[in-house]
């Protein structure tokens, strides 16, 4: 697998550079005191966990891949399906699901059930922050050798990927991309209210309206009940 290939090499990539941003971002628009309780779903080797748990809340990271979660060191870590939370209803304050992790990555097919599973554990009130592919994007900027399943929303590329010791694999990824309307209906079925969807860039957060230039989206979606 790419995880247990990749392990702690994951952190050497450009998109992961910009966590500091990210959860400055998110703390503001998530309305985070301190203190709360946040899930991290799909948070590979934590490192916005480990942002977030340095800044005083109480985080736990929830990933697939053991080998991540081995590489995320010291933390509060739990093996789990993103469509089947290991936890009690309402038991998190605010819920964060970046960089394509337990919800981009599921191949157009169980990313309602994670969404229903983050707003489950989520507590009325509280607030979720999603990143997801912009189709959008994807199909504008299409990679040489990439294919894009126009009927699933499904773009699909071989990447080389490098280990801790710098040797390289090939792997197959199929990431899920998803429309800013698609993105909505989605939150409103999990019984969430979309409150916010802006067009982001790893490392760079904002509140942009959503636009064809920028690879993701950010949704934030509130619990009101």
């Amino acid at each position: 697998m790419l995880a247990a290939h990749a392990g702690r090499a994951y952190l050497r990539y450009s998109f992961t550079k910009g966590t500091e941003q990210e959860v400055g971002f998110l703390s503001g628009v998530l309305d985070l005191g301190g203190g709360e309780r946040i899930l991290d779903v799909g948070c590979g080797p934590g490192r916005h966990s480990l942002a977030l748990r340095a800044r005083g809340f109480d985080v736990v990271g929830l990933d697939i891949s053991a080998a991540f979660l081995r590489a995320g060191g010291r933390g509060r870590w739990v093996r789990g399906d993103a469509r089947t939370l290991p936890f009690p209803t309402s038991s998190f304050d605010a819920v964060i699901c970046l960089c394509q992790g337990g919800f981009g990555l599921l191949g157009g097919h169980g990313e309602p059930a994670a969404l229903g599973e983050m707003a489950r554990v989520l507590r009325p009130g509280g607030c979720l922050a999603l990143s997801a592919f912009s189709a959008y994007f994807a199909v504008r900027y299409l990679d040489e050798g990439d294919t894009f399943d126009a009927d699933a929303g499904v773009n699909h590329e071989r990447a080389t990927v490098r280990d801790p010791a710098g040797t390289e694999a090939a792997f197959d990824l199929w990431t899920t991309c998803f429309t800013p309307r698609e993105l909505r209906l989605m939150a409103i079925g999990a019984g969430l209210e979309a409150r916010d969807l802006w067009s982001v860039t790893p490392g760079s957060y904002a509140a942009r309206p959503p636009d064809l230039e920028h690879p993701e989206w950010l949704l934030v979606a509130k619990k009101s009940h």
